[in-house]
């Protein structure tokens, strides 16, 4: 039909692209970036027939221009023919099997339109169409009315002789049928969801691309890239072929394998250290709870260093409780309460700072530490001591020496865990612990900007083979937390724990990975120049500013090495900097506002101002969350963290072109001013603030 247009070949001056709509439909467009992108697939707007929507399998999706002048209401029913293309080429073309399309992409529009902006969705309400009355009625969405409804099928045309679905289907459709943007917020706990206004979590980021912010959060967590989520989003495709043809089962646990091995290359581990993952760090510290108490008989006690500067729930999760009120499987639990099968044990908190907000000097910290280790050990209990390297405000603790000084210790029964939950760590630094026989805590989305909620623990080679041999099983409780398939196959301890699958987790470890890929590409030169010409640009920026004051002026990172060779670990990459207006810092609640002030875009309380205040108003950054510190000894304040992630690097390399990299390093220097500048200009209005 000479009346048919691909979609993208088009642009007619209608009251659509009128100026008062024009960002309305680009905040459209952009969303329509996280539909899955699948190869020889055409959509085509028709004009001769304006309310046809129609699926030419393994083709094409016709869309009529009715449909277009509503933009949400063409982005549902696009989403939903791409989704039903993607199944039917996993499907191999299966007409017979056509059905399971439609209830797959049913099950996927349905949990899109729930991720929709509130306003977006008032926009459907009063609209009468299949598909939006098929999501509005949930009881319409079993798979029974979707095999019977002849109105889906009408959309491609291909009749379903099935009167029951295939019974290999339902786990498939219940863990995959799922947007990439719902499973990168899955499988964690409700600090993931995201508000129906500004689709934000708490830690202020979404579960699809961002760009139109500047994210320098790396030290919290922030929104996945667009080339991760799109690596994410085909690994979805894949997985889905995948288990149509050779089973559910068999392919997901080869996907968890996969992403472990390519850690294991990424940090040339050896093969003889295992990896969990855990939805997250705190996560992590409760699966080591669980592993010290089935390791050792004796009383135990963990020495948390740093617990000032460690996850909220860290202490609660080494004691055995349940640390947030939903659990990562979606478990209703009391914060607090005992988890079942837990000892008693001890645990005793070292924090940087004294009780007057000042930082502890590292002779006072390794003082502190070799005295708790000293009388736990004369106490006949096993020590655990959890160090630090490094925490949210970019310090490091305790001491290789002093870890050198309680070697002498005679009679000592000590494992050594090192928080690298941040991991501001290069591989000859994992390598380095593991072979001393320490665990590693690492999560993939803080400094390499992976989505939020993936932890994991790398054990050593000598902790695994205690491990394996240990015939007793992890406490009971654990069910509600972990499933079997997330630890190791062969050992007994885990047996007991639930089935199932954490696609949540690993979705999210997939777009770190790919992340860490990338970051390791860039060659090292480059790389470590890139690192050191941001790192100084950043101090330097803070310093500068008169309303700004850095809290690490006055200290040096407590180093556990002394080596002259660069590294991530030897460089500060997290500014943290107090706010002053009429030289007082910020109170903490004003502190938070100004973060989320600053994550929001602001052009609407400048409306007449010059075009440049409003268009700094409007930029939205990103940076680290507000953390308590006292300003002085009786000054309750927050620092908020200006932070380098990997992104920094690896996307100004992606021309592979040496000008450009460093052009693109100062582009992203260039973003550190403009945040600055909106601190300022929102000081400048401190009714905003109230």
């Amino acid at each position: 039909m000479t009346n048919n247009i691909l979609i993208e070949n088009q642009y007619n001056r209608t009251i659509l692209f009128e100026k008062e709509n024009v960002n309305y439909l680009v905040r459209i467009l952009k969303r329509f970036n996280t539909v899955p992108k699948v190869n020889n697939i055409n959509i085509i707007t028709s004009t001769s027939a304006p309310t046809i929507f129609k699926i030419v399998p393994n083709k094409s999706i016709i869309i009529g221009s009715s449909y277009l002048d509503k933009p949400v209401l063409a982005l549902v029913y696009l989403r939903y023919g791409i989704e039903w293309q993607l199944w039917y080429k996993a499907l191999n073309n299966e007409k017979k099997d056509a059905v399971l399309c439609d209830i797959a992409a049913l099950e996927v529009i349905r949990i899109f339109y729930n991720l929709l902006p509130k306003d977006d969705k008032e926009k459907l309400e009063d609209l009468d169409y299949l598909l939006i009355n098929l999501i509005k009625n949930d009881a319409d969405l079993c798979t029974v009315s979707t095999i019977k409804n002849e109105e889906l099928q009408s959309f491609h045309g291909l009749k379903n002789p099935n009167t029951e679905v295939n019974s290999s289907w339902k786990p498939i459709v219940e863990n995959l049928a799922r947007p990439t943007e719902y499973l990168l917020m899955s499988g964690g706990d409700l600090r993931l969801n995201i508000d129906e206004i500004h689709l934000l979590n708490k830690y202020g980021c979404r579960p699809f691309p961002r760009p139109d912010a500047f994210t320098f959060a790396s030290s919290t967590a922030s929104s996945v890239s667009n080339f991760a989520f799109d690596k994410t989003d085909k690994v979805r495709s894949i997985l889905i072929r995948n288990s149509l043809k050779n089973g559910f089962k068999e392919t997901t646990i080869e996907f968890s394998e996969l992403l472990k091995n390519n850690l294991r290359k990424i940090f040339k581990l050896n093969e003889e250290c295992e990896i969990i993952f855990s939805p997250s760090g705190t996560d992590s510290s409760l699966q080591i709870a669980a592993i010290t108490q089935i390791i050792s008989d004796k009383e135990i006690t963990h020495i948390l260093v740093a617990s000032d500067e460690t996850g909220s729930g860290v202490a609660s999760a080494l004691k055995g409780c349940h640390f947030e009120n939903t659990t990562a499987l979606n478990y209703p639990i009391k914060k607090g309460d005992k988890i079942e099968g837990f000892r008693d044990v001890d645990v005793i908190k070292i924090p940087f700072r004294d009780e007057n907000g000042a930082l502890k000097s590292a002779k006072q910290l390794d003082e502190e530490v070799f005295n708790a280790v000293s009388k736990t050990k004369d106490l006949g209990r096993h020590v655990v001591l959890h160090t630090m390297d490094q925490s949210k405000l970019g310090y490091q603790a305790p001491s290789d020496q002093l870890i050198k000084k309680l070697n002498t210790l005679e009679d000592l029964s000590i494992q050594i865990i090192v928080d690298g939950s941040q991991l501001r760590l290069d591989p000859k630094d994992i390598q380095n612990y593991l072979n001393k026989g320490y665990i590693v805590t690492i999560t993939g989305s803080k400094f390499f900007t992976g989505p939020p909620y993936c932890g994991a623990l790398i054990l050593p080679k000598n902790v695994n083979k205690l491990i394996h041999s240990v015939k007793t099983s992890l406490p009971a409780g654990l069910t509600q937390y972990y499933n079997h398939s997330d630890w190791p196959a062969s050992w007994f301890c885990s047996n007991e724990l639930s089935d199932g699958y954490n696609y949540g987790s690993y979705m999210r470890w997939n777009a770190a990975i790919v992340e860490m890929d990338r970051y390791y590409k860039t060659p090292i030169l480059y790389r470590n120049m890139g690192v050191e010409m941001f790192c100084n640009f950043v101090e330097d920026s803070i310093k500068d500013a008169g309303f700004l004051e850095p809290i690490y002026a006055d200290e040096a990172k407590t180093n556990s090495y002394n080596s002259k060779e660069f590294g991530i670990r030897n460089i500060r990459t997290i500014f943290p900097f107090f706010i002053f207006k009429d030289n007082e810092a910020l109170s903490v609640d004003k502190v938070k506002k100004m973060y989320t002030l600053l994550n929001s875009d602001l052009s609407d309380q400048f409306e007449d101002s010059s075009i440049e205040i409003i268009r700094l108003a409007a930029q939205k950054c990103h940076i680290g969350q507000a953390v308590n510190v006292k300003y002085t000894n009786d000054i309750a304040s927050a620092v908020l963290r200006i932070s380098l992630g990997s992104r920094v690097i690896s996307e100004s390399w992606v021309n592979r072109d040496i000008s450009l990299f460093f052009r693109n390093i100062e582009l992203q220097m260039n973003q550190i001013t403009i945040i600055i500048k909106k601190i300022e200009l929102i000081l400048s209005n401190p009714e905003l603030l109230d």
